[in-house]
């Protein structure tokens, strides 16, 4: 029995060869990379209404893109410093303020000794609050400072010289 035999006798000429070398060569359709891609795609993937293609809100977005970018440590450092008032209270912030953040430490600049002392004993309690609020800052200890030492070598009583060194018994 030939294969003329098996074809339909309505099919056209045509129609029964492009089936033949189909059957031999595979189907056209997937012999291109992009066709093979096409075929292993999730239907529906594509659609403009399916899934993952609901729109995000800004700060969704934004939260996302700092946190790909490495972006959150300096800008949780930064609001932390900005928000300095709220953590501490105004009271302790009007004569306290951070200078900055180098390598896990927190340097507070005081306005005198007895400030610096003082917050060096609530230092567990902000450093717990500074944790809580803002853990992307890293933050690790808080170094209280005073007021420097004054300097003579400028002004009105400065004199050439070892300066007030020699005065001083």
């Amino acid at each position: 029995m030939s294969e003329a035999d098996d074809r339909d006798p309505t099919e056209s000429e045509a129609s029964a060869v492009y089936r033949r070398l189909r059957r031999v060569f595979g189907d056209p359709a997937l012999r291109s990379s992009d066709a093979r891609k096409r075929a292993t795609r999730i239907p529906g993937d594509s659609a403009p209404f399916g899934l993952g293609r609901d729109p995000s809100g800004l700060g969704d977005v934004l939260e996302s893109m700092t946190r790909t970018l490495g972006w959150s440590s300096p800008l949780a450092r930064g609001e932390l410093l900005t928000a300095w008032p709220e953590l501490v209270g105004v009271d302790i912030a009007a004569h306290s303020e951070p200078a900055g953040i180098d390598e896990g430490v927190l340097t507070v600049q005081c306005d005198s000794t007895a400030w610096a002392t003082q917050l060096r004993i609530m230092r567990a309690e902000i450093l717990t609050t500074i944790l809580r609020r803002y853990p992307d800052a890293q933050v690790t200890s808080i170094r209280f400072s005073g007021p420097g030492a004054p300097s003579w070598k400028r002004g009105p009583r400065s004199v050439p010289g070892r300066g007030p060194r020699d005065t001083y018994g």
